[in-house]
């Protein structure tokens, strides 16, 4: 499948179409995106997907632009601007993050220019005053208090593209490199071609002079944690429903601690979740029917927001993922960026690490981006829970999934299990039985112990029974004994 067209794409939040040279409709367009993610605006094209053709303004966009400059304050950088084709695209402008594609075709003789505007570090206003942010496909004015918080994120500048003192560009893997190119081309379906180290300073992996950045550190250093210690992920799985436990002592059964680039901490965190993630089993008829405790793409979304959107300026603190008997717990370092409040968290989207969100888009682990909250609550909705809930703090934003969800009445060997007992109850279910050294076949990245205590759990539980001793052991459901 070839990329889709610029001009073909239907407006989004990093998109807009003016069908002529209007100064004051570029003028406010540049605002929005300047003051949100930073976008592109195409201009003489329509937004129905016609072609408005050339004028005679469009001629002379340079003059369009300095009349535009008047209309705002401060000014706001261009990145560049050039006449675009009916083929041309571009890999920073997706159908996932601008809409759907359009039908569209450009005559020869009518010009249509795109536009490239950059995420300011500073709050842009229209000469009216009208603080515009880019929501949707929309631009919409800014309130007196959203104004505030945006003009106070903007302060803080954009620190994942400062540079990282005593880093250089050999401490990026090159096959962290590779494998992002490869996933890359997938998503945009255009192969890169260029230089490799152009390509870095595109995305914000290293400055202007190739110092690495913040970001890129955290995307392809294999150790980041070596500049940025507060860049790991801690785990910890509690008994109960508190942190502490029996006579005040720590109520945790397993502590791990995280480390890694960021697409590495990812899938990291994630497995480890998903190893002491409860599974629930209905047998229906003859099938075995497994529900997870929480929605995986629910648990996903909650850890990707965290590593993409936590501040990474704050030293003291590593995320937290804490898993309780009632709720999983996500803790990201950091309030909410921008303008952005529990209120309308669910409708609004902006970054505070809007590079980082782009290499995890690209890497695939961000299906839709400024999409994810919304679906994270439908998809609790539709699992039984109730939604998400968010408690945002000056300090820290967290996400609490709970599993309050009714269970059925399951037999007695499909009580709820972790999931490495649940493929060991699978097992039992086809094979009739299961060792210790089938179980270890089946699981191979957890230690032999481990792996006892979990039929031994079974065992005390009354799913199983142990039969045999020693090398002759092997377990049954009970219900199935003669």
């Amino acid at each position: 499948m070839p990329p889709v067209p610029l001009v073909a794409l239907a407006e989004g939040p990093t998109l807009a179409h003016v069908n002529c040279a209007d100064a004051a409709r570029i003028a406010e367009n540049m605002v929005a995106f300047a003051n949100t993610e930073g976008g592109v605006i195409i201009v003489g094209h329509e937004t129905g997907g016609s072609v408005a053709g050339a004028s005679a303004e469009n001629s002379d966009i340079d003059r369009v632009l300095r009349l535009a400059e008047g209309l705002y304050n401060p000014p706001v950088v261009v990145e560049h601007w050039e006449e675009v084709t009916s083929e041309q695209s571009d890999p920073r402008v997706d159908t996932a993050n601008g809409g759907q594609a359009q039908a569209a075709a450009i005559p020869d003789s009518a010009p249509v220019y795109a536009i490239r505007v950059p995420r300011s570090t500073e709050l842009h206003a229209m000469a009216d005053g009208r603080v515009l942010i880019r929501s949707g496909k929309v631009n919409r004015p800014l309130g007196g208090q959203e104004i505030q918080r945006l003009a106070s994120a903007k302060n803080t500048g954009d620190f994942e593209t400062e540079a990282v003192p005593g880093a250089t560009i050999e401490d990026f893997s090159r096959s962290m490199i590779d494998e992002y190119l490869e996933k890359r081309a997938e998503r945009t379906k255009r192969p890169h071609s260029g230089e490799v180290n152009r390509m870095l300073a595109e995305i914000g992996a290293v400055t202007a002079d190739g110092k690495p950045t913040v970001c890129g550190l955290l995307l392809f250093s294999e150790y980041p944690q070596r500049w940025l210690p507060q860049s790991g992920v801690v785990f910890a799985k509690f008994v109960g429903t508190t942190p502490r436990g029996e006579s005040g002592l720590a109520g945790y059964t397993r502590r791990e601690e995280l480390t890694g680039p960021v697409p590495r901490l990812v899938e990291a965190t994630w497995n480890l979740v998903w190893s002491e993630m409860a599974i629930s089993a209905v047998v229906k008829g003859l099938e075995r029917e497994e529900t997870f405790e929480y929605p995986q793409f629910a648990v996903r979304e909650a850890l990707v927001n965290a590593i993409c959107h936590r501040d990474y300026r704050l030293r003291g603190r590593r995320i937290e993922v804490r898993m309780f008997s009632d709720r999983l717990e996500v803790i990201s370092p950091g309030g909410l960026p921008g303008f952005i409040t529990v209120e309308n968290i669910k409708d609004e989207h902006f970054s505070r690490n809007p590079r980082l969100v782009g290499g995890l888009f690209h890497w695939g682990y961000i299906e839709e981006l400024g999409l994810g909250i919304d679906r994270m609550m439908e998809v609790m909705e539709q699992a039984g829970h109730s939604p998400p809930k968010f408690d945002a703090r000056p300090y820290s934003f967290a996400v609490a999934l709970h599993n309050e969800r009714a269970q059925p009445e399951l037999p007695e060997w499909s009580r709820n299990t972790n999931h490495r007992q649940a493929r060991a109850l699978q097992y039992i279910r086809e094979s009739g039985s299961i060792t210790n050294r089938e179980y270890r076949g089946l699981i191979q990245s957890v230690s032999a112990e481990t792996l006892r205590l979990d039929l031994v759990d079974l065992v005390e539980k009354g799913v199983l029974t142990r039969i045999g001793a020693k090398k002759g052991t092997y377990y049954v459901f009970r219900d199935k004994l003669p």
